[in-house]
């Protein structure tokens, strides 16, 4: 059921705004996709890393290039879930299954999103995070032909099963895995900067059909590489 709310701009003029569209329980909605956001939260990122990230996606939420993806399907619907990442102990799901139907839905999501607690967890278990987004579909809410993971971190697996291993089961479920390697020049707990984190995310973590990768060169242009990626994979 969709309603609609009247606010008044500056001049008092009334406007009506949708809001977000409820889903019960006992239905099983039809949408165009399901997304899963992986996001990364271990403690190679630190706090100002971790805000710059976290904005990067109430941006993204808000670009016009995205709403339009989101609603530019058939059924002019997707349903995103947002997960957060870091160690085998640690997978938390922070948004679960929402229906982003139109900017209300969009924003509803990042207000909740912009409130959720962040939070910095040990080790890096990329085929851990990809196991965790995986189960993710089999929640009866929404279903979708297209299932997609969005992966997204600054390290390689330490931690936990080979993500390439974990990778190839999902494949086989129809899911494909799209990756976003954040590149950085500086140590990692006193190891060397790993400058080759995109070849690991080509050759070990994406997958599917028409799966591909966004590199961000660092937390400073993680917000343009995380619009790009999200338009185009959901369009």
């Amino acid at each position: 059921m969709r309603r609609r709310t009247l606010l008044r701009n500056a001049g008092g003029a009334a406007l009506a705004v949708a809001a977000p569209t409820v889903v019960h329980a006992d239905e099983v909605v039809e949408v165009d996709l399901r997304l899963v956001i992986a996001v990364d939260v271990s403690r190679s990122i630190d706090e100002d890393e971790a805000r710059l990230q976290r904005q990067g996606y109430l941006d993204a939420l808000a670009d016009r290039r995205v709403l339009d993806a989101m609603t530019g399907g058939v059924l002019k619907r997707i349903a995103i879930a947002y997960v957060e990442w870091a160690g085998t102990h640690y997978q938390r799901t922070a948004i679960d299954w929402t229906m982003i139907d139109g900017p209300a839905a969009a924003a509803s999501f990042a207000a909740k999103l912009d409130t959720s607690p962040m939070t910095s967890q040990s080790w890096t278990a990329v085929g851990a995070a990809l196991a965790y987004a995986g189960a993710k579909f089999d929640e009866p809410l929404f279903r979708s032909n297209r299932k997609v993971i969005d992966i997204s971190g600054d390290g390689k697996t330490n931690n936990g099963p080979p993500a390439e291993l974990v990778r190839d089961e999902l494949i086989k479920r129809g899911i494909v895995i799209n990756g976003l390697p954040i590149l950085s020049d500086r140590p990692n707990f006193g190891r060397p900067p790993e400058t080759d984190l995109d070849t690991y995310y080509e050759e070990k973590v994406i997958g599917g059909p028409g799966s591909f990768m966004v590199v961000a060169k660092g937390f400073e242009d993680f917000g343009r590489a995380i619009r790009s990626k999200m338009t185009r994979e959901i369009s």
